[in-house]
């Protein structure tokens, strides 16, 4: 079963193609990991899946096309997590990080209406489970952009949608924190949820259940993960400059 399907998906800016022709399946509690070079419309894909890129084609959720379900079901449903910016750091104005992750509760919340004691409850388990408890009184503008990461993480588990859109969450984490990312992404998996993730870190990439290919806005490739034609398509994507190596059970990507 799919939680999302795409078929004959194309976006195009300023009457040049983006995406073309994508039959995608992203199959439901399932981690999808979409990897391509710089430039094959993986950020476009997945500003199409969220609904903030008009598209042709058609994007379906069961028996929905997204593209008529309203704002606000849409945004119970799938969450977003955006790149991240080069935002100036240290500035002591601007939203304290509680108010950051509570804006993943809004499209839960009545029009005017405070948060509830489940809103409240919900954003100390998703910024404990994200390391950012701690920060909560501070400025946004005044954290790494480590720490950033981890309250925009922390806002997107908060809306507890079904779908989990994430556009290079790795971003700005050290390792400690990547590994703690790993695990969440698995956790989540396991109570249900569907993930799909753009990421340039292959190694992790290769940790979720299903890959797509991209090139040149072009479908290369999807499959299983673990399947040896999938890692084959993966070298040939990057034009045989990697190679594939398993390290106890996980595999790592090493240049050619």
């Amino acid at each position: 079963m799919n939680a999302i399907q795409t078929r004959q998906l194309s976006v195009f800016r300023n009457a040049k193609p983006m995406l073309s022709d994508l039959d995608l399946d992203f199959p439901s509690g399932k981690w999808t990991s979409v990897v391509g070079p710089n430039g094959a419309g993986k950020s476009t894909l997945l500003h199409a899946l969220a609904g903030l890129l008009p598209y042709t084609g058609s994007v379906t959720m069961g028996d929905l096309e997204l593209s008529l379900v309203s704002l606000r079901n849409r945004a119970r449903r799938i969450a977003w997590l955006e790149q991240s910016s080069a935002a100036p750091e240290g500035l002591d104005f601007g939203p304290r990080v509680y108010d950051i992750v509570m804006l993943g509760r809004l499209p839960h919340q009545s029009w005017l209406h405070l948060p509830s004691e489940g809103d409240h409850a919900m954003l100390e388990h998703v910024m404990r489970q994200t390391d950012v408890w701690d920060l909560r009184n501070r400025f946004f503008s005044q954290l790494s952009g480590g720490e950033r990461q981890r309250v925009l993480l922390a806002r997107l588990l908060a809306v507890d949608a079904e779908v989990l859109l994430m556009d290079e969450p790795l971003a700005n984490l050290d390792p400690p924190h990547q590994s703690d990312w790993l695990e969440w992404q698995k956790r989540l998996v396991s109570h249900g949820k569907t993930t799909i993730t753009v990421l340039h870190e292959i190694q992790f990439a290769l940790e979720a259940e299903h890959l797509i290919l991209l090139r040149e806005g072009r479908l290369f490739y999807q499959g299983g993960s673990d399947d040896p034609l999938t890692h084959k398509a993966l070298i040939d994507l990057f034009d045989g400059r990697i190679h594939l190596q398993k390290l106890g059970n996980h595999w790592v990507t090493l240049p050619r």
